[in-house]
C-alpha cells in the first residue's frame, strides 16, 4: 500500500487569471503553495500557515473558499499519493519565496499544456476545475 501525505494546497489566481504555483527545493514539479498538516491541524489551518511560511502572505481562514478535496499522485515523492484539501484564496501582496520554496512561477492556463514540469494535482484537478474541463468534479 503507498504512503498518503495529508496536506492544504491553495488555488491563486491574479488579475491575468494566471495560477501561482512553487516549486520546492530539491525537486522538479511546480505545485500549488501548501504542503502537510501538523498533528491535530485542520486543512484550512495548515493552508493560512502554509502560505505565511512558504511566501510570506497572511490570510485568515473565513477568506478561503474551499474547493473540496483531492486524491492522487504525489508529485515528488515515488509510490506516494496525497490526500489534498484544496482552496481559493485572494492575496493583496506580491509572494515572496521562504521556507523550501526554491522558484516562483506565475502561469498562464494557456501555457500548461505540454509542460512536464507541472504536479498531478494541478494538471489533473485543479485546470480542469477552474477551467470547467473534463474531469473537473470535486472528490468529498
Amino acid at each position: 500500500m503507498p504512503d498518503v501525505l495529508t496536506l492544504s494546497a491553495l488555488v491563486i489566481r491574479d488579475d491575468s487569471n494566471r495560477l501561482l504555483l512553487v516549486r520546492k527545493r530539491g525537486t522538479s514539479k511546480f505545485m500549488q503553495p501548501g504542503g502537510k498538516l501538523e498533528p491535530g491541524e485542520s486543512f484550512a489551518a495548515a493552508a493560512v500557515r502554509e502560505l505565511e511560511e512558504e511566501l510570506g502572505i497572511r490570510v485568515h481562514e473565513s477568506e478561503l473558499l474551499d474547493l473540496g478535496r483531492w486524491y492522487g499522485p504525489a508529485a515528488n515523492e515515488a509510490a506516494t499519493y496525497i490526500d489534498a484539501g484544496l482552496f481559493a484564496c485572494s492575496i493583496g501582496q506580491d509572494p515572496v519565496p521562504a521556507a523550501e520554496i526554491e522558484e516562483i512561477l506565475w502561469l498562464s492556463l494557456e501555457d500548461a499544456g505540454g509542460r512536464d514540469d507541472l504536479a498531478p494535482l494541478l494538471t489533473d484537478h485543479v485546470i480542469p476545475l477552474i477551467t470547467g474541463g473534463a474531469g473537473a468534479a470535486m472528490a468529498g
